[in-house]
Formats: structure tokens, C-alpha cells, sequence
């Protein structure tokens, strides 16, 4: 939807404009994709970038074997082009894009976040914006989120100064931390939440313990 500017076009057709102005986009073959994390998720996404055609690099503290002949795993000072986030929010990757991560990112990448709004320091993220450092930013979260997500504000006005200056960039798709919202998906949280309540009852090792 970023690169290929889905919303935007989707307003303009329903406006009954059909033309081409201000959608353009690139294409995924034979373009580099950089991908942050490298667990089930990102291992997901590795995948579907080399099914797209794309060479896969990967930046992780933990080398997954899983993806051996699938990426390249590199420093994050490689000139990224699209990047997508997909580690878990901890004091080593708070803020894991910043403003000198971003000058090392080619003119008109991409940026994809659907992991935690901290990975990105959002002031840099909305000063590289107005420098048209991006060809495209998609937000499923972001900064100083909570409090606001899943609820409905449309007869309000928002108090979170962010989305709305986030959303005035033409190249910046927002969604509503829906990444994860699948049947399928809250069918399997579901099930290992029982698993896990029926294994602290028995005093039984948790099946997915979140610790912190």
C-alpha cells in the first residue's frame, strides 16, 4: 500500500478520478528488502520477499539457521531500501531507527513497521518525512499509541499529536494495529492461552511464558 500508494488511489477512484498522478511506485523484483528481526514473524516475511524475487538481508542479534540460502544477514549500517520491523521492544532496540539509522537508509526507501511503535524515534521519523527522505513509511503502530488503538474517536478529537501529523504526509499509510487481527491468528491466541492457564493450574511449565 505505501509503495504502490493503494490508499490514495482507492479515494481518488471513488472520486471517480482514474488518473495516474501520484501513483507511482517501484517494483519488488530484484530490489532489496531489509528485515529487522528475524524470529517466526520476520522469518514469515524473509520468506515472502524471496518469493517476491527480492534479495533478503537480515539484521538480528540471533542468526536464525531456519534462513540459511534465504537472507544475508548484515550490520545496520547497510544502505537499506525497504525495510521491515519485526523484533520485540526491549532497551537495546528502543528507538532502533533513528535519525543516524535513517541517514544510512537510500533516498526514497521504504519503511514498514508492524512490531512496536518504540522501535522508531518518531521525531526523526516525521523530520526524514518532511525531508522526502521516503518514498513511503506503513505505521500499523506507533509511538504513544496506548490509549488510543482499538478505540473509536471518530466523533472526538484526537488528544495523540502524532497520528494526525503522520497522517498528513501523502506517502504515509496508518492502520490501526490490525497486523496481527486474522481468524486464524486469534484462534491460535486463543488456544495457547488456555493451554497456558491449564498448565499454571497443573504447576506445569507455560507453553508461551512472556517474561519481564
Amino acid at each position: 500500500a505505501a509503495n504502490r500508494r493503494i490508499c490514495k488511489a482507492y479515494i481518488k477512484v471513488r472520486n471517480n478520478n482514474f488518473s495516474l498522478d501520484g501513483l507511482l511506485g517501484y517494483n519488488l523484483y530484484g530490489s532489496a528488502a531489509g528485515i529487522v528481526g528475524t524470529g517466526r514473524i520476520g522469518a514469515a516475511m524473509a520468506r515472502i520477499c524471496h518469493g517476491f524475487g527480492m534479495t533478503v538481508l537480515a539484521y538480528d542479534q540471533y542468526r536464525n539457521p531456519a534462513l540459511d540460502g534465504i537472507v544475508r544477514y548484515v550490520e545496520l549500517d547497510e544502505r537499506w531500501l525497504f525495510i521491515s520491523l519485526h523484533c520485540p521492544l526491549t532497551a537495546e532496540t528502543r528507538h532502533i531507527i533513528n535519525a543516524d539509522t535513517i541517514k544510512m537508509m537510500r533516498d526514497n526507501a521504504i519503511l514498514v513497521n508492524t512490531s512496536r511503535g518504540g522501535l522508531i524515534d518518531t521525531n526523526a521519523l516525521i523530520d526524514a518525512l518532511r525531508a522526502r527522505k521516503f518514498a513511503g513509511v506503513g505505521l500499523d503502530v506507533y509511538e504513544d499509541e496506548d490509549g488510543q488503538v482499538f478505540e473509536d474517536f471518530s466523533d472526538d478529537v484526537l488528544q495523540n499529536e502524532v497520528v494526525p501529523i503522520l497522517m498528513s504526509f501523502p506517502n504515509v499509510v496508518v492502520t490501526s494495529h490490525q497486523a496481527f487481527f486474522t481468524r486464524t491468528a486469534l484462534q491460535s491466541i486463543a488456544i495457547t492461552t488456555m493451554e497456558n492457564a491449564r498448565a499454571f493450574a497443573r504447576g506445569e511449565k507455560l507453553v508461551n511464558e512472556v517474561k519481564g
